[in-house]
């Protein structure tokens, strides 16, 4: 069983659900029991991905990491390359419950997963085909819960673009080698940051401010006739500027734990580019995708779902200093 979860990295897990309900979220849409199928569907497709991953690298691994659990022989190839294959299976039936769309976004992201660990790893699309997978993840949290996915798309590229900088790095965890990958890292860290803390739409910053008193919103799928969509009761000039004002508040807080949580071990691994410090790097950018996508949420006027994502941070943190996520 501890082979199993190594093989799989189970504590990299805590970083899948945010990407259904940030993108629920970026859509315009409110969580409900499909997007409980997409995150299902994403656990699997991501644990069959790592098990791809193993496979496709076992003779690299018997070199670089002979106490892998395939190098080792605690499992075999050809059990780890089943998993795969019926974890991807499970996935998409998932998906299908939740309708054509979300099997189609399913589809690519499985196909994405699979091109990626098969023939783009070691290529120079690889980080691009890795980011494309995050991003195709959390749009599908997006049309699960029947949202407008092109909302979703600036969501989708800001996680797109830390998973690319992530798997640049991660191109050179097990040799080490220059600073250059950490240091673009830290850029990209701060420039997400800087981008979550200043690019809020009007309608985030001032809710209610295209209405009159007495007004209300037409609704939509995820709106109530009469009710204000972030504060949750009738519109009111004063309750809508102190919802923006704590959305504001919370959006830059978890920005805030979002860049501590990748930076600190991108810039060891920028001092000292070494196998264990770059190793360290890549764990802590998975780990702060938690925190980056409960700031997106966060940003697209979900605070619950924002704090609900943030919560899981803990727990990929304790579960990470038993096996690693790498």
């Amino acid at each position: 069983m501890n082979a199993w979860v190594e093989l799989l990295r189970l504590p990299a897990l805590f970083t899948v659900p945010g990407d259904a309900l940030a993108g629920a979220a970026a859509a315009g849409a409110r969580s409900n029991p499909r997007t409980l199928v997409a995150i299902a569907s994403s656990l699997c497709l991501y644990e069959a991905g790592m098990a791809l991953n193993d496979w496709a690298d076992r003779a690299e691994d018997a070199v670089d990491r002979p106490h892998r659990p395939l190098p080792s022989g605690r499992i075999s190839p050809t059990a780890a390359l089943a998993a795969a294959g019926g974890l991807t299976a499970a996935g998409l039936a998932l998906a299908s419950t939740a309708g054509r769309r979300p099997l189609a976004v399913a589809g690519a992201l499985a196909a994405t997963v699979w091109s990626y660990d098969l023939l783009l790893k070691r290529t120079p699309a690889g980080p691009v085909a890795m980011a494309a997978a995050r991003s195709l993840d959390l749009l599908l949290g997006g049309v699960a819960a029947n949202g407008d996915i092109r909302r979703a798309l600036p969501s989708a590229l800001a996680l797109g673009t830390h998973t690319l900088a992530v798997t640049t790095v991660s191109r050179h965890e097990t040799q080490g080698g220059s600073p250059w990958a950490p240091l673009s890292g830290l850029a990209t860290t701060a420039a997400l940051a800087w981008s979550i803390t200043r690019d809020g739409t009007e309608r985030d910053r001032q809710p209610g401010q295209d209405r009159q008193p007495g007004e209300t919103r037409k609704p939509g799928r995820d709106r109530k006739p009469g009710r204000d969509w972030q504060s949750g009761g009738d519109w009111q000039p004063g309750r809508a500027a102190a919802t923006a004002t704590n959305l504001v508040s919370l959006r830059g807080a978890l920005a805030a734990v979002y860049a501590a949580t990748a930076a600190r071990p991108l810039f060891h691994a920028a001092l000292n580019p070494s196998p264990q410090l770059t190793q360290r790097a890549v764990g802590g950018g998975i780990r702060a995708m938690i925190p980056l996508q409960a700031a997106l949420a966060a940003r697209s006027g979900a605070p619950v779902t924002a704090l609900l994502t943030a919560a899981l941070a803990p727990a990929a943190r304790r579960f990470g200093r038993k096996v690693s996520m790498t």
